[in-house]
């Protein structure tokens, strides 16, 4: 019978007294709660003179692609499986919820989250809403596609569909090759 085994995420956590810095794989993190995350992504839902929710999705994809493609080189990741293994491990890691990536292909890609910890802070502090939330993940989300596909960022849009915060069991995002 054959037995697959799953790639195991390796962190590698030291934190700098000196400046009060944490480093996972020797990238500067910020180690978050999900009362923070979500004020953050409030602000950018407020902000009406930019496209505050694009922007953070914007600076997440640009920093988790560099994050996970620094990984997978320095671990010899090469297998689309294996990436898409560590990103969902790293995802968790990171305190952002449970992702599941449900298909990823060249053109498209459905991932699902069972738990997200900006949505189940959201509904803590101010109660359910009906737009979602979840700027950070559609960044995230979008940078392992084009990891996966071997592309540059700014290549897959990616839109939630159904939320946690909108009373959903699950948040479910599509990306698409744009």
């Amino acid at each position: 019978m054959a037995r697959f085994i799953e790639t195991e995420l390796t962190l590698d956590h030291q934190y700098d007294p000196k400046t009060s810095r944490h480093y996972l794989n020797n990238q500067l993190s910020v180690l978050h709660c999900h009362h923070y995350a979500t004020l953050y992504s409030q602000l950018a839902d407020d902000v009406e003179f930019v496209d505050g929710k694009k922007l953070l999705a914007d600076v997440a994809e640009d920093t988790f692609y560099s994050v996970l493609q620094e990984y997978f080189d320095a671990n010899s990741i090469v297998t689309v499986n294996d990436k898409i293994s560590i990103a969902e491990q790293y995802f968790a890691a990171t305190g952002l919820g449970q992702m599941n990536v449900v298909y990823l292909g060249h053109e498209s890609a459905e991932v699902e989250l069972v738990h997200s910890h900006v949505d189940e802070g959201w509904i803590k502090k101010w109660g359910k809403r009906q737009a979602p939330v979840n700027f950070i993940t559609q960044g995230y989300i979008a940078a392992l596609v084009s990891l996966v596909n071997n592309k540059s960022t700014k290549n897959y849009q990616v839109i939630e569909e159904e939320s946690i915060v909108s009373g959903a069991k699950r948040s479910l995002f599509k990306a698409v090759l744009q």
